[in-house]
């Protein structure tokens, strides 16, 4: 992955854009087709989380939001020349970053001569998808839902073999399991995870894998899946990617790691509870959402911080779920 530098543009006359995009990775694999769509158009640069490097289109360079480029456009100060000097490099320049910052907006269309787009991050007093919303963004209005698509990485690939080969996993069924999320109220119990990993073993006699990243090894609360299934952590996003290609079957939350199992074309069984999964769900050729009905759900963010029953997800029992994959095709095949 390069590093940005202002000015270089080894493409000759190609347009070059700059994408400023702030989320999280279920809400960058919903911002993916949009940033193919500047890929087709144009060299794009894109400030955004450096780990999203892993899984950008060829042609895509990223750098981090947090880098002085950024931080010039908020105040009066000597950075202020340089921000200047970095953004009129750019033909055009889409933001869905801190469109609420009248100054940040202001400095940044007069900086670019009007060239900046900026948009909200989230729709407003609209309901639909995130991926819908984002391509929307530059004018296009496809007739069909988009879903987002990733390629693998060849290093990833090897990892991945030599992952495979070191936990004796060649011509075994795989069932990966994500049991975490941006938020442990969209979370499943544990509890009930183990019970299907343990199900899986039984039926398939495959192996479970739980797919865990920095945010549940510092909450905690996988250590039983872990004790129980072969254990992958510390992952870059290529790795996991590669893991997740491999998989029959994936579980997860409503979370980034199940929109990139989706993106991948996996086997995709996505649980939501307090979240909208008509705002939210992963999209792919293969994904199924499971959720219970619940009056009060969705819900607020507020609410969903502060619920003191979490029925929407406690009554989603480990017995419906796997009467659930016990049918999906891929498990048909692997239990006859």
């Amino acid at each position: 992955m390069k590093s940005m530098e202002a000015g270089a543009d080894d493409e000759g006359t190609r347009p070059r854009i700059c994408a400023i995009f702030p989320g999280a990775l279920g809400d960058f694999i919903c911002f993916m087709p949009t940033l193919q769509a500047l890929g087709r158009k144009a060299r794009v640069d894109l400030l955004a989380r450096r780990e999203f490097g892993d899984l950008v289109p060829d042609g895509v360079t990223v750098s981090s939001l947090e880098g002085w480029a950024i931080s010039g456009l908020f105040l009066e100060s000597p950075r202020s020349a340089d921000a200047e000097k970095f953004f009129r490099a750019y033909d055009a320049v889409y933001s869905w970053f801190a469109s609420g910052n009248e100054g940040f907006v202001q400095r940044l269309k007069a900086i670019t001569d009007g060239r900046a787009h900026v948009f909200p991050f989230r729709p407003l007093g609209a309901e639909m998808h995130q991926a819908d919303y984002y391509i929307r963004c530059l004018g296009d209005c496809p007739a069909d839902a988009i879903v987002p698509r990733v390629e693998l990485r060849p290093e990833a690939l090897q990892w991945r073999e030599k992952f495979w080969l070191d936990h004796a996993l060649v011509g075994r069924p795989i069932l990966t399991i994500g049991p975490g999320s941006g938020a442990r109220e969209k979370n499943w119990p544990e509890e009930f995870d183990c019970a299907v990993a343990l199900w899986w073993r039984e039926a398939t006699g495959g192996v479970a894998i739980v797919l865990s990243g920095p945010v549940e090894q510092e909450r905690g609360g996988v250590a039983l899946l872990r004790e129980r299934c072969v254990a992958a952590s510390g992952l870059s996003l290529s790795q996991a990617a590669a893991l997740l290609s491999r998989s029959d079957v994936y579980l997860g939350n409503d979370s980034g790691i199940s929109h990139l199992a989706a993106a991948l074309g996996t086997r995709t069984v996505a649980l939501f509870g307090p979240t909208d999964p008509a705002r939210w769900a992963p999209r792919g050729k293969k994904v199924t959402v499971l959720r219970r009905g619940i009056e009060c759900s969705p819900c607020p963010e507020m609410v969903m911080k502060s619920c003191p029953h979490r029925v929407c997800l406690t009554e989603l029992r480990p017995q419906e779920i796997i009467s659930r994959l016990a049918r999906l095709p891929e498990v048909v095949t692997l239990t006859r």
